[in-house]
């Protein structure tokens, strides 16, 4: 059969060698930790200034537009997880039912998605740590806390978080876990704290206007502005509910616990953001935080609360590395499933005989991170990652509506409601999502995906599992 023909079977897992088989170790309070650490970071840090620049106070609405498009994606998403628990996520669903060359594009979109995802909230993480040293007085040189773009050299506290991340993901995935349910604790509890402190501030004049900007995407002085714009940009906060899908071949109870983990850390994560985002832009004058590196702790300094600033500044700083984690861990079950379906070198796959995980993939994504976060800018970092994440939600919702007309007697676990309506809408709005990126970050995503495809019929298409049973 032609490659464009060559599918995984959905039972594919059963024939895995038990040598290449991840252990089954987490179960759902695992998963919606996993989920909401990933998804609470970088995002409501950090990129809350940024999508306030672009849309004024309707930011608000940009977390909502957000949150339903990810709803609708992770609906689609639990119905596949539940039916083809297995490692992989998106790639693994799309080479099952579109095919190897589609699986092969979303594999390497994911790349996008996690591992550049990784860089982003690195480097997040940097300019919080970086203010909290300031705010105490200690003051690094210029060179070591900024990429070239910024007129330094290495944004060197942004390489050593991520490789420091990467040490604890190599001691195992349980252990990993385990850890980030307390990351996870201390992010929402400083979460609160600004809420109750942002909440009493908030003055009616600073919602008005509340859409400066209007709301779909246009250039304003050189500019991207409007809510989609903002958007654009702040879907960025809500990747991580599909991080847990990608732990399927892990989790004890597939049909319970993956259901609870993707849907429950989304809606709770949607409404933490629209609060937390309605209070900042409320407590203070958007134009103002826009600009900050800690938009939150830069409120907070405003209200006169120096002290909260500080503890919001040191919970970023110990719990934003959850979001490494888990975006690591994603990216490195990607592309452990990746080779050991032969379309990376099948060395890769290998499961480390002590900790029973992918030891040396997991050291080899941590070096590229630390190197994309040690010289890129957040906000290219960020579109780039958004257009690799909106590939994968629209393959995996187009898969759902494949499955139900090619495949409507296979039994599923959890069935995405109103199919017809939620999965045909997820697509359209991951479409629309899509347009409104820079066009600069779609030239470069297409450069991205011709380069993923060279790599493809140079190596993966003769030498995928499938190909080579072919040829017997």
């Amino acid at each position: 059969m032609g490659f464009f023909g060559r599918r995984k079977p959905l039972d594919a897992q059963h024939s895995v060698h038990h040598d290449q088989r991840l252990q089954r170790t987490l179960s759902w309070p695992h998963l919606v930790a996993l989920g909401i650490g990933a998804i609470i970071g970088t995002g409501i840090y950090t990129l809350t200034g940024i999508g306030a620049e672009r849309a004024g106070p309707a930011v608000v609405l940009a977390f909502a537009a957000c949150g339903i498009l990810c709803v609708f994606a992770a609906l689609t998403y639990t119905e596949m997880a539940t039916l083809v628990p297995a490692a992989g996520s998106a790639y693994t669903y799309t080479y099952s039912v579109l095919g190897e060359v589609l699986g092969w594009l979303v594999g390497w979109s994911l790349v996008l998605e996690y591992a550049v995802t990784c860089a982003a909230v690195a480097v997040g993480w940097s300019g919080y740590a970086v203010g909290l040293l300031q705010a105490a007085g200690i003051h690094l040189p210029a060179w070591m806390i900024a990429g070239p773009h910024a007129g330094g050299i290495v944004n060197l506290p942004a390489v050593l978080i991520t490789l420091a991340v990467t040490a604890l993901l190599a001691r195992g995935a349980r252990e990993s876990a385990t850890l980030n349910i307390v990351l996870v604790a201390i992010k929402l509890v400083a979460l609160a704290v600004f809420v109750g402190l942002a909440a009493p501030a908030v003055v009616p004049e600073n919602y008005t206007p509340f859409m400066p900007y209007g709301f779909t995407s246009h250039t304003v002085d050189g500019h991207v502005r409007g809510v989609m714009a903002a958007a654009a940009i702040v879907f960025f906060a809500f990747f991580g509910f599909d991080a847990v899908s990608t732990s399927a071949e892990e989790v004890k109870n597939p049909t319970r616990d993956l259901t609870i983990g993707i849907i429950g850390s989304m809606v709770i994560c949607t409404v933490i953001y629209m609060l937390v985002a309605a209070c900042a832009v409320g407590a203070w004058p958007f134009a103002e935080f826009a600009a900050s590196g800690e938009p939150l702790a830069f409120i907070l300094r405003g209200l006169g609360h120096p002290g909260a600033a500080f503890g919001i500044g040191a919970a970023a700083i110990i719990a934003l590395p959850s979001v490494i984690l888990v975006m690591m861990f994603g990216q490195t079950r990607v592309f452990f499933v990746m080779a050991r379906d032969g379309l990376l070198p099948r060395s890769l796959s290998r499961l480390d005989a002590q900790r029973r995980g992918p030891v040396k993939l997991t050291l080899i994504v941590g070096a590229f991170v630390s190197i994309v976060a040690g010289f890129f800018r957040l906000d290219q970092i960020a579109e780039l990652s958004n257009a690799g994440t909106l590939t994968a939600f629209i393959a995996v919702s187009v898969c759902v509506m494949v499955l139900r007309r090619t495949r409507p007697d296979l039994p599923r676990l959890f069935r995405c409601p109103a199919v017809w309506l939620v999965a045909p809408l997820a697509v359209i709005g991951c479409l629309y999502f899509m347009i409104s990126l820079p066009m600069g970050t779609l030239i470069r995503f297409a450069i991205w995906n011709l380069i993923g495809l060279a790599i493809y019929f140079a190596y993966g298409r003769r030498r995928s599992l499938l190909a080579q049973a072919e040829g017997n």
